[in-house]
């Protein structure tokens, strides 16, 4: 995905670090780089906002139970390649 204007960070690379922004697991750097991004971009935002929507609809319904990491491995794996696949 992009909206066709020019940003320091290319949204692409924002939205495959959009589920590592939201669990906080981003520097310092890259944290501003992709909030900047996210104020200048809707496109970006709009899929920031629907992600976010998604973690928090997972947990509530499932936030009790811990999430083994290969697990989690597993789904980041998967959502990265719909999203390729979606971009081509």
């Amino acid at each position: 995905m992009s909206c066709g204007e020019p940003h320091d960070k290319d949204c692409r690379e924002v939205l495959e670090k959009v589920y590592a922004y939201l669990d906080g697991e981003l520097g310092e750097g890259e944290t501003f780089d992709i909030t900047v991004h996210l104020d200048e971009c809707s496109p970006c935002l709009q899929e920031y906002d629907l992600d976010k929507a998604v973690k928090a609809l997972v947990a509530k319904h499932c936030g009790c139970d811990p999430v083994p990491d290969d697990l989690r491995s597993k789904v980041l794996d998967r959502i990265a390649r719909v999203r390729a696949e979606l971009a081509d």
